[in-house]
């Protein structure tokens, strides 16, 4: 069933419900107000006959003609009883109805007479009867007729008759069922109605995620995701979903364009190592009976390319998982301790270079992992090897801030041209190759620090460039020392 189908079903049965609670208690006031009224006059019809009995044991009313509907078209019969029930007296207007005795209403009252015309007894509403009164009703030839019974008493109490007032309910009847088709069919003609303008607007609603759903088709068959939504410029809610469709549209488009060209630059990066060493294998293969020197010369390139795809490979690696979102294992390390063993490492692969600690006797504990700290480190002093002349120092500094600690290392570079310091942490990203002593390095290494200082909840900043060096800034929150 589709989202517009159940939109107009919803309409119209929410019209429906209303419709017909209203269409109940309308007709439910309108049927019981005509049928009290009804009460109301045979109630001051019998007291008046009543009256005249009791003060001159005849009343007037007998020799009315009540046999002309009045404008109300109600038709009035008046009768009298003996107090042993026998019939006396009945008005001109009596059509010959059957005698009845006038005892039996008081002695079982009837129930409203609307009560038989409601299909749910949503009021119980009537009129009150005097103490000696009651009403009835009784059937005549296929219709109601509605009584009211007054016992007629002498000042000292003693039963001298009975007063009867009758008028048929035969109109009311049938108008009460008039009105009830009437309402049946203006419910059923607005339901329909409704449903024929719920599904017109619910398409109109509709029609924008319409767009969105054929745009999201076109762009899924194409792969396209250059193609955007039309907003129509409205606020709405769908209008703020089609921008946010469009911002998603932008973001996959963004996120795809970089992992093209991660694709791109993994494999150019992966080629060169890759064509230097089956060259040299080829070579070799031809060649068997080669110089030592050069077969040693060619087995050495061989290893240093075996050794670079090695590392490309286990930061490729590394940054995948940091797309998947995997999460560093973090604990109390000291920040001293990463930074003695890295510098011990560098001066290894770096020994033109001096290389310096600055920082005070105790271990400046952050939560962290120290191998990956350790990496950081040495990403950060390798960059800074690379631009730095031979014989220069490189500076290692440890302090704290509030309740951060900060590690910086400064080199005595050129510094980082202003057209790349927007780049310098994207993947594969290098800047100009001749400001570096020693060329190399595949781009990944400060995209790699900034995910390991992420991880550790830090942040990894260029704190200063210039002509006279680089400043990279670490910040790590502090930690306690582990309890022993």
């Amino acid at each position: 069933m589709t989202l517009r189908l159940r939109l107009s079903l919803w309409y119209g049965t929410l019209c429906a419900l209303t419709l017909m609670a209203v269409g109940l208690v309308g007709y439910t006031t309108s049927v019981t107000e005509q049928f009290l009224a009804l009460d109301r006059i045979l109630v001051v019809s019998a007291q008046l006959v009543e009256s005249g009995m009791r003060t001159y044991g005849r009343s007037y009313a007998f020799e009315t003609d009540t046999s002309v509907p009045t404008k109300g078209g109600t038709v009035m019969v008046l009768r009298s009883y003996a107090p042993t029930g026998e019939l006396m007296y009945r008005s001109p207007s009596d059509p010959g109805l059957p005698e009845s005795r006038p005892q039996r209403p008081l002695s079982a009252p009837a129930p409203p007479a609307y009560l038989d015309l409601l299909p749910l007894p949503l009021t119980s509403a009537h009129v009150p009867p005097s103490p000696n009164g009651a009403f009835g009703t009784m059937m005549v030839d296929g219709q109601r007729w509605r009584r009211y019974v007054v016992r007629v008493d002498s000042p000292r109490n003693i039963t001298i008759g009975y007063v009867e007032a009758l008028t048929p309910l035969g109109r009311l009847d049938q108008g009460a069922r008039a009105l009830a088709r009437l309402l049946i069919q203006l419910v059923v003609l607005s339901v329909l109605a409704v449903l024929l303008i719920g599904w017109w607007v619910a398409g109109s609603a509709l029609r924008p995620v319409d767009r969105l759903t054929r745009a999201a088709r076109a762009i899924a068959q194409s792969r396209d995701l250059g193609r955007r939504v039309k907003t129509g410029g409205t606020r709405d809610e769908l209008g703020r979903l089609a921008i946010t469709f469009n911002g998603m549209l932008d973001s996959l488009e963004t996120a795809w364009k970089s992992q093209q060209r991660f694709v791109g630059d993994a494999s150019h990066e992966l080629r060169a190592p890759l064509t230097v060493m089956r060259g040299n294998l080829e070579l070799l293969r031809r060649h068997p009976h080669l110089d030592p020197a050069e077969r040693e010369e060619m087995l050495g390139d061989i290893e240093r390319e075996t050794s670079r795809l090695s590392r490309l490979v286990e930061d490729l690696l590394l940054l995948a998982r940091s797309d998947a979102g995997v999460q560093l294992a973090c604990r109390p390390v000291s920040l001293r301790a990463a930074a003695l063993e890295a510098l011990r490492d560098a001066r290894l692969l770096a020994p033109g270079l001096n290389l310096d600690l600055r920082a005070e006797d105790r271990p400046y504990m952050v939560s962290g992992d120290h191998d990956r700290l350790k990496q950081l480190l040495l990403i950060l002093l390798d960059n800074a090897s690379k631009y730095t002349p031979e014989g220069s120092t490189v500076t290692v500094c440890l302090g704290e801030e509030g309740n951060d600690v900060l590690l910086t290392v400064k080199d005595q570079g050129s510094g980082i041209p202003p057209e790349a310091q927007a780049h310098i942490f994207e993947r594969f990203y290098r800047a100009d190759p001749a400001r570096q002593r020693e060329p190399g390095g595949a781009g990944l290494g400060l995209s790699i620090a900034q995910w390991i200082a992420a991880q550790l909840r830090g942040s990894l900043e260029v704190q200063s460039t210039g002509p006279d060096g680089t400043t990279f800034c670490l910040r790590l929150p502090a930690a306690d020392l582990p309890e022993e």
